[in-house]
């Protein structure tokens, strides 16, 4: 096997955990992603398709696994998902290049073997998670996997908070992203006491109950979140 074949067999592989990982993919972006041609990414489909793996083509969209190809060897619950999302914002942080690239392809695998609709939302935690180094240990919180639960599942949230004035009021929200900063997890969330998004220190929480109400899903990402409020 030359070297070409080598390459191509690489990103045969690649390509195959991307189409496991995300729901929809795109020619132009698999083609950026591999840094080769959108008629080599053609080839590279069309190759897979006659191995026998039932790719589909949403016409205008992209390309998708059809439904219930993969039966994943081990399964992982909803919130260790979420919790390996998180670690790869800290993984992130770290300085060397060859240890970020390495997890970054270990967590593709891991995605690879979630259910479609577990897969939707640790795509969607991802996306709504920011994280510096917190250096302040004694500030932390007890409530960061339920609340990724409810940001992933659109849930309702009934808090007691405690404001920088130890002011204690309850509050529904509409969990929307986990910030870390240097001192603090806050989660942003919509207020319906306040009509508006609102920082809350999960520090500051004092009670926290789940609800079984959902919330209609905020159509605004989080980098779309900070252009429009910052």
């Amino acid at each position: 096997m030359n070297e070409n074949d080598t390459k191509r067999l690489s990103r045969l592989t690649a390509i195959l955990t991307q189409l496991q990982t995300r729901r929809l993919l795109t020619a132009t972006g698999l083609a950026d992603k591999f840094k080769v041609s959108i008629r080599t990414i053609y080839r590279d489909i069309r190759a897979l398709e006659q191995a026998g793996v039932p790719i589909v083509t949403e016409e205008g969209k992209g390309y998708t696994l059809m439904e219930g190809y993969k039966i994943p060897p081990i399964m992982f619950s909803e919130s260790q998902a979420n919790a390996l999302i998180l670690a790869e914002q800290l993984v992130l942080k770290n300085k060397d290049i060859s240890f970020i690239k390495d997890y970054s392809e270990a967590i593709d695998k891991i995605k690879a073997v979630l259910k479609p609709s577990d897969k939707d939302k640790a795509n969607l935690l991802g996306e709504r998670t920011r994280f510096e180094q917190n250096i302040n240990r004694e500030r932390n919180s007890n409530n960061i996997s339920r609340l990724q639960y409810a940001l992933t599942n659109f849930y309702l949230v009934k808090i007691d908070y405690t404001n920088e004035k130890n002011v204690v009021s309850s509050r529904t929200i509409e969990p929307f992203a986990l910030i870390s900063t240097t001192d603090n997890w806050l989660m942003i969330a919509w207020c319906r006491l306040r009509m508006g998004f609102r920082y809350f220190r999960l520090d500051r929480i004092t009670g926290m109950m789940i609800l079984t109400e959902k919330f209609e899903p905020h159509k605004l990402t989080l980098q779309e979140y900070f252009d429009k409020f910052y």
